[in-house]
């Protein structure tokens, strides 16, 4: 296959010891379908991790981020069929519209509880790199591999297979 990789953001974003998530439910044909995940999405073609990860959030939330950090990358495969490098980020500051959190077309945006996040359907490479937020790590490279039934089959950590 010589298909080539997709180049996405993805950001928690933090307030009150909460998460912004993205219940992935709006779209029929999803990887992420029923999953609860960032807020992020694709580049456009010339725009920097950080222009596609502002552009993103405001698109899907309507909010304008303030004060974002760049966490690490993750590179994500899934089966044959699609490999992900996704530069992760948290932020924790932001511009809220008057009247809110904006209609997403991709799902239901809710503040969840830092640790109930990990109770949700979320993929289990998630908790992987959410352990090393947690840790306050300045930056990593994270490689999840799944199984195209969702099973995460490897998991190489800066360079160390961790499984």
């Amino acid at each position: 296959m010589n298909k080539s990789p997709e180049i996405t953001t993805l950001c928690y974003i933090e307030r009150d010891g909460k998460y912004l998530m993205l219940h992935r439910i709006k779209k029929e044909h999803d990887i992420n379908k029923d999953k609860w995940i960032g807020i992020g999405g694709h580049f456009e073609y010339g725009e920097s991790p950080d222009e596609c990860l502002v552009r993103e959030v405001k698109e899907e939330t309507g909010l304008t981020l303030t004060d974002y950090m760049a966490r690490g990358i993750v590179t994500f495969i899934y089966g044959d069929s699609v490999v992900e490098y996704m530069h992760l980020y948290t932020a924790t500051g932001f511009e809220m519209p008057e009247d809110g959190l904006i209609d997403c077309d991709e799902g239901e945006l809710v503040w969840v509880d830092k640790a109930e996040v990990y109770d949700l359907p979320i993929w289990e490479g998630d908790k992987i790199f959410f352990r090393l937020l947690e840790e306050d790590r300045l930056y990593f490279s994270l490689k999840l591999v799944y199984s195209e039934n969702d099973i995460l089959t490897e998991v190489i950590l800066d360079g160390k297979k961790i499984k």
